[in-house]
């Protein structure tokens, strides 16, 4: 490893257009940034690297006026500046292009680009001449041959793309932040894109470059930082550090006691999946689980993991591949039928998908299951409360009551609500999608804690998780994803942090991008 930067200073010659200093970040019970630094050149791409989690998200976030810092100082041009909100970024010249910019389908490129910023003529009317001729020379000014007139709607992915940058470059823009921006695009779009983020550094742009491709890194950019947990790692040029060093920087850390994983008793096979396809999202997943077997599923973010799940229990539909229950081949048309195969599902997003935030507890986790508790058609109060109180108990919720609402609980208990809810079916296999995010390390532990015990009753589990601490330290197998397709299976001494990151982001070998 050559001339790595473990503080931001680098004896570079010129000033950095804009700096972050010390800049902390607290949320209840997460510190996503921790007295991190960061420097943008003119002219140049930064590369900002770290797996999920690491903070990046929270520091676009915070250079855009989304977010306020807790402590530090953001610099521009040498000077104290803080961005009250993201309309004071965009009026400082700071602007950024997200994988998913807000476009309207109904209005055409100009208002799209102008929306909110509009050219005003007399009266306070919008200048819709002056908004056509200032987009067109923005569109040419990147290369792009679109007319300013023409509906949203009527474009494709790439030109809707070339829009959100031209929206993004309608402000006098001296920071330009580029997060995972070919995330949806195809290989030729990609080169065009490597041509445009050329034409911003001959502009003297500063670029922020985010994505977790290496290959993409190592064509463009220019300077590298790496984050890891919240905190700063190190800084340098790309000219004068390896994927291998990178890849080290990303994951240097052991596996703490935060994963008391259990022995279990590998059992026979119980979920069985062979050729599994979907025409858009992932192709040709095959794998086995077996009983008391925790299964880790690992990848980046666009990975398909998620997709790949909630297709398993019949929220999408397969275009191939089968799904075999202890030998028996079932068809998961509806979550319906996952359920009664015995396959659950804690997804990720548990505000949206996994509970209903305005109901009672106890209503929550009997859901599922209100064959249960209801005879004759009535369901039956105290049942209901007797199924709810066993499984929140197991959990070890914390709550003034059952009757209390779940949008009243922390982030933990909200989690532990929407595993009672899916154990009361008693099923057996449970699939818990990032199961720890946004909680509290106490409540991480504690359900680390059951989904060890699960396993050790015979239960079998598939966890998908973007933290590799957690899919080492719970895992007797892991899968790696990528771009939809796996890409590795790794057990025993093969589940090292390199080796997951390598296979994420697509290097096989020393000096090789897949």
């Amino acid at each position: 490893m050559q001339n790595l930067s473990t503080s931001s200073e680098q004896n570079t010659g010129k000033s950095p257009v804009l700096s972050l200093d010390k800049i902390t970040k607290i949320f209840p019970g997460v510190k996503a940034l921790d007295g991190v630094q960061l420097d943008l050149y003119a002219g140049e791409v930064t590369a900002l690297i770290g797996e999920n989690g690491a903070g990046k998200s929270t520091v676009v976030k915070t250079l855009t006026g989304i977010y306020q810092p807790d402590g530090g100082d953001i610099l521009l041009n040498g000077k104290s500046i803080r961005f009250a909100t993201p309309q004071d970024a965009s009026d400082a010249g700071v602007t950024a292009i997200h994988q998913e910019t807000v476009l309207f389908d109904e209005l055409t490129v100009a208002e799209n680009v102008f929306i909110g910023h509009a050219p005003k003529a007399k009266f306070g009317l919008i200048d819709t001449k002056a908004a056509y001729d200032k987009t067109t020379e923005i569109l040419n000014s990147i290369g792009a041959k679109i007319d300013a007139g023409v509906k949203l709607k009527d474009l494709g992915i790439a030109s809707r793309h070339l829009v959100a940058i031209a929206r993004a470059l309608s402000v006098e823009a001296q920071v330009v932040i580029m997060d995972e921006p070919t995330a949806a695009l195809s290989q030729t779009e990609i080169e065009e894109l490597y041509e445009l983020v050329d034409t911003l550094k001959a502009q003297g742009k500063a670029i922020l470059f985010i994505s977790h491709k290496f290959d993409e890194i190592f064509r463009i950019a220019d300077r590298f930082t790496v984050f890891r947990d919240g905190q700063f790692v190190g800084a340098g040029k790309m000219a004068d550090v390896a994927e291998s060093d990178l890849v080290q920087m990303m994951v240097g850390r052991a596996v703490e006691q935060l994963f008391p994983k259990r022995h279990a008793e590998i059992g026979e096979d119980v979920l069985k999946v062979t050729g599994y396809s979907h025409p858009t999202e992932f192709e040709n997943i095959n794998f086995t689980l077996r009983k008391g077997e925790i299964l880790g599923f690992y990848g980046l973010v666009g990975a398909g993991r998620s997709e790949f799940m909630q297709s398993l229990i019949g929220i999408t539909k397969p275009s191939a591949g089968t799904v075999e229950i202890g030998g028996d081949s079932i068809t998961m048309r509806s979550p319906a039928d996952s359920i009664e195969a015995g396959i659950v599902y804690v997804p990720e997003d548990r505000g949206r998908q996994g509970a209903i935030l305005d109901m009672p507890i106890f209503q929550n986790v009997t859901l599922p299951s209100l064959n249960k508790t209801s005879r004759d058609g009535f369901i039956r109060l105290a049942e209901e409360f007797a199924l709810a109180r066993k499984y929140t108990e197991r959990l070890d919720l914390r709550a003034a009551s059952l009757d209390t609402h779940v949008v009243a609980l922390s982030g933990g208990n909200q989690q532990k609500v929407v595993i009672a809810k899916w154990l009361a079916t008693q099923p057996r296999v449970i699939i818990l999608d990032e199961p720890t995010k946004g909680i509290d390390i106490g409540s991480k532990a504690a359900v680390h804690d059951f989904m060890s015990e699960l396993a050790g009753e015979g239960l079998s589990v598939i966890m998908v998780s973007s933290e590799i601490p957690e899919i080492l330290g719970m895992s007797d197998r892991v899968i790696v994803m990528r771009e939809g397709r796996m890409v590795a299976e790794l057990e025993g001494d093969e589940m090292t942090p390199e080796t997951l990151v390598r296979h994420a982001v697509g290097i096989r070998n020393e000096g090789d991008v897949a």
